[in-house]
Formats: structure tokens, C-alpha cells, sequence
């Protein structure tokens, strides 16, 4: 293995940690990298290579990822030295007068953060397509196609080699959209594993959490155990884990019972290659041993999109309107983009007590995707219901929020299963186990039984072993590399000698 192949963060340490590579020689190669890929993916902003060198100074902590080059997503993960647009014109450069609680426990892990990675305005899409950032994120393994969202930015960053692993969150699959469309693993823990404080007690009525997208799971789970439990204050936590992340993984998990869904959890048909992906996988999972079982939660999935829907818009109105109210003035034309102003609108009509009802119904829902865990262990199904999707299509220009979100072509028609266990709060994975015979990602996600986080990690790590991906990489990468190998003096080849 070599920075060649960017095998993992993990990897990247030891080499720190031996001498044969600096911490700033890894931060010049991945400002390289963005310097030779953001042109066409789009992935990188507010870059702060100062405050990087100093931090490299300054002593970097002795963590698991000491040296390793980090980027933040740009929403959330609030960070004194990192200002955020959180992928709008209304809360441009915004700064921070205090750093996260999970931005101080990965920055504690000894990672050289250098700037965010873009993310669609609110984290409310599947794509991200942000005006503040001047144009599209667009996916390294085909630029024609989304990165996807909200961890868009992210996905395409660690995708095209920029860094190994990056921060991300996901409220209604933004981790592992961007997991599946871009060749990547994402895990999305159970609800409350990870800090919101001190701006939050909560995201999206618990439905949203901070996560990680990386080339290897050892990677997420290492990132996973530095950063779970809850800060002071929490209105809430997960319950305690019966191991770490990290000794979940070394070992294979027991013999499982597998519900395999090939259609989406209420019946529609999928595209053939996302249902290939779902068959090829149940195959490597029986030959490993696993119970294989035809499976399909029963719960009212529908129920729980129109929830979903209203709960993220009135969370969505109310950052704007908060933000206005600290500007004092009105909103204007140019300061958020048309799903925005659509969900303000939508969130307008919803009531005190509609707010409530959507939320007992999100309730009401994760007891029936419990119940759905008493003849399973796993849910096995695709991530999404087809391949990434073209760029432009899921646009927020359009105004007509509702229907974007659970219309026909919608979010949630092209990504019907991650929020489910948003909602449910059950930990959930993406992984990079099928490509398309033209070469683009298919994500196969994994989903456990509240709280069984370990369980779901395990059997990622063996699946990890048993069909491995690492040697996949965009086409933009290998020229790149190929090219970087032949000049004199290349850190690439450096670290691989």
C-alpha cells in the first residue's frame, strides 16, 4: 500500500508515525489534489491552508490520525478557526465564537483539518447543487452525475482522492447517499451515538446525526470510537455500546439472520443494477454463512416520508428565520435558493399541534421498524433505487418543496430506504459493493436493530474482507497518479518507496 492508492487514514498515520512522510507534506499533497480536481468536481470550499500549517506547528494531538489532511462538511461541526456557509447566500462566512463538541473530539484524534466540503443549502437534498458555491458538485466517477447530498462535497472529496476520509451528517441519508454514489463506505450511527451540542440538543427531531465517509471501515469505526457519547447537556443519549467500534471489527460477527428487500419497502420496483447489487450481495452473505431471508419491514413508510417532510421543513424555517431576525430585515430574492423559500412556505402552514403529530408519528414508526427486527438481525436492501443520478435533476431552483421531497421523481422515490432509519434512529451502512457495467457506484445498505451498532459494523468489516473495493478508483484519480508518479521527487512515489 501507498499514498498511490490512498489505502485509508489509517495507513496514512503509520507513515506519520515512522517518519516517512511529514504532516505537511500530506497537506501539500492533498491541496494538489484539489488544486488538479475541484475545477471539475466542485467539492472543496472555504479552504484554510494557514490555519492547517499552524496546527501543524502548534503540536498536533497524538491521536489515531495524527498528520492526517481532514475536511469538514460545510454544515455543522461549527469550529472557531473554520467559518461555514452551511451551502447558503443567507448565512455566508458565517463564524463561530466556539468550537463543537464533534469537532474537538475528531480534531483530538490528530487530523489536519484545511477547509469544508460542499453541502446543498439546509442539508435537505439528495444532490447537491448549491448557489454559494458557484455551480454543482458533480461526481468523480462521472462528472455528468451528483456527488449526492447533503455530504455531497464530502463523498466527492474522499472519492477523488483528495483525503481518505472526511466528515459528514446525515439526517435522512446524507451520509450514505453520497456513500452509494460515490463508491464509498458510509455508516450512520444509532441515534444520539454521537454529540450535538452546544448549538443543539438535537437535529431534525433527533433524526439527524454527524457522521464519517471513508475508503475502509477500520477508518469509520476508528473516527466512530473517538467521537461517541454524549457531551454535557445532552437531552438524550444511545444506549452504551457492549464493545468499541474498533474491537467490533476485528473479529466476525455471529451467524446472522439476513431479511433481504429487492424492491423498496413498499413494493416498487428498483432499478436492475441497485437490485443486482442487493442479490450479488445476499449470495457473498450465504456463502459466508448468513441465514438469507426474503424480507420486507411492514411499517407505514408512506406515513413516515410525510412526516419527515414537515418535521425537516419547519427545522428549515426556522434557521432562516432566525437568521433574518438576527439580520433584521426580510428575506430577499437572492438569499436562499427555490426549495428553500418552498419549504418556508410549506412550514408556514403547519401548526404547534402538526408539528407534534409528526413527530409522534416518527415515534410511532421506529416502534414498528423495532418490531420488524424480531425475525431479523439485518436488513439487507439497495441504498438507492437506481444509479447517481444526472446533474440538474435534482435541483433546488424549484419552489415546489413538498413534491420535491415525496412527489413523483422525487427524493424520495430515487432514495427510499436511508430515511427510514433516520427516523427509526437504527444504525445503518452503505457500502461500496456494485458497479454499473459503465462504471458508476451502487451503494448496498445494511441496517441493524436499534442500538446494535457493533453487530452492523462486523458484519461490514466481513463483508469488507469478503468482497473487497479498495482497488476501485475514479478514472480522474489514476491519471492523476500516473502522472504524478513520473515526476521527480513525487511525494506519491516517495511514500510508496
Amino acid at each position: 500500500m501507498g499514498f498511490d492508492d490512498l489505502e485509508d487514514a489509517t495507513f496514512l498515520a503509520q507513515q506519520v508515525k515512522t517518519g516517512a512522510v511529514s504532516p505537511d507534506e500530506l497537506l501539500d499533497e492533498a491541496l494538489a489534489r484539489v488544486a488538479a480536481f475541484n475545477p471539475q468536481i466542485n467539492a472543496v470550499t472555504l479552504l484554510q491552508e494557514d490555519t492547517a500549517r499552524a496546527a501543524i506547528r502548534a503540536g498536533l494531538p497524538d491521536g489515531p490520525f495524527r498528520g492526517v489532511p481532514f475536511l469538514l462538511k460545510d454544515l455543522g461541526a461549527e469550529a472557531i478557526d473554520f467559518p461555514s456557509h452551511s451551502g447558503s447566500n443567507l448565512t455566508r462566512d458565517r463564524r463561530y465564537t466556539y468550537d463543537s463538541e464533534i469537532y474537538k473530539r475528531m480534531r483530538a484524534t490528530g487530523v489536519v483539518t484545511f477547509g469544508r466540503t460542499t453541502s446543498p443549502e439546509g442539508g435537505i437534498g439528495a444532490a447537491t447543487e448549491a448557489a454559494v458555491y458557484g455551480g454543482p458538485t458533480r461526481n468523480p466517477w462521472d462528472i455528468t452525475r451528483t456527488s449526492g447530498g447533503s455530504s455531497g462535497g464530502a463523498g466527492a472529496a474522499v472519492a477523488a482522492g483528495i483525503i481518505p476520509m472526511a466528515h459528514g451528517s446525515d439526517g435522512g441519508g446524507s451520509v450514505r447517499i453520497p456513500g452509494s454514489s460515490c463508491g464509498l463506505f458510509g455508516f450512520k450511527a444509532t441515534r444520539a451515538r454521537l454529540p450535538d451540542g452546544p448549538m443543539a440538543g438535537e437535529g431534525w427531531a433527533g433524526m439527524a446525526i454527524d457522521g464519517f465517509l471513508t475508503r475502509s471501515v477500520r477508518d469509520n469505526a476508528t473516527m466512530l470510537d473517538a467521537c461517541a457519547g454524549p457531551d454535557l447537556g445532552a437531552p438524550y443519549a444511545a444506549p452504551a455500546m457492549e464493545t468499541t467500534y474498533s474491537a467490533a471489527i476485528a473479529r466476525p460477527p455471529r451467524r446472522l439472520r439476513i431479511g433481504v428487500c429487492d424492491t423498496t419497502f413498499t413494493g416498487t420496483p428498483i432499478d436492475k443494477a441497485c437490485q443486482s447489487a442487493v442479490h450479488q450481495t445476499a449470495k457473498t452473505l450465504e456463502g459466508l454463512g448468513h441465514h438469507i431471508i426474503p424480507f420486507c419491514p411492514k411499517a407505514d413508510h408512506i406515513g413516515m416520508m410525510h412526516a419527515w417532510t414537515k418535521i425537516v421543513a419547519c427545522g428549515t424555517a426556522n434557521w432562516i428565520e432566525a437568521k433574518l431576525k438576527s439580520l433584521g430585515r426580510d428575506l430577499q430574492q437572492d438569499d436562499v435558493q427555490g426549495i428553500a423559500r418552498g419549504a418556508l412556505a410549506f412550514a408556514a402552514n403547519i401548526s404547534g399541534a402538526d408539528y407534534i403529530g409528526a413527530v409522534d408519528k416518527i415515534h410511532a414508526y421506529g416502534r414498528e421498524m423495532a418490531a420488524a427486527f424480531a425475525d431479523v438481525d439485518i436488513i439487507l436492501s439497495a441504498t438507492l433505487a437506481e444509479p447517481p443520478a444526472l446533474v440538474g435533476r435534482l435541483s433546488h431552483d424549484r419552489e415546489d418543496y413538498e413534491n420535491y421531497r415525496i412527489g413523483q421523481g422525487g427524493v424520495f422515490e430515487y432514495s427510499p430506504f436511508c430515511a427510514a432509519f433516520n427516523a427509526s434512529g437504527q444504525p445503518a451502512a452503505t457500502l461500496p459493493l456494485h458497479w454499473t457495467d459503465d462504471g458508476l457506484p451502487v451503494g448496498v445498505h445494511l441496517a441493524a436493530a436499534y442500538g446494535a451498532d457493533a453487530n452492523l459494523i462486523a458484519l461490514c468489516a466481513e463483508l469488507e474482507q469478503a468482497a473487497p473495493w479498495h482497488a476501485r478508483r475514479p478514472n480522474m484519480l489514476s491519471e492523476y497518479l500516473a502522472f504524478a508518479q513520473n515526476q521527480p521527487q513525487s511525494k506519491v512515489q516517495r511514500i510508496n518507496d
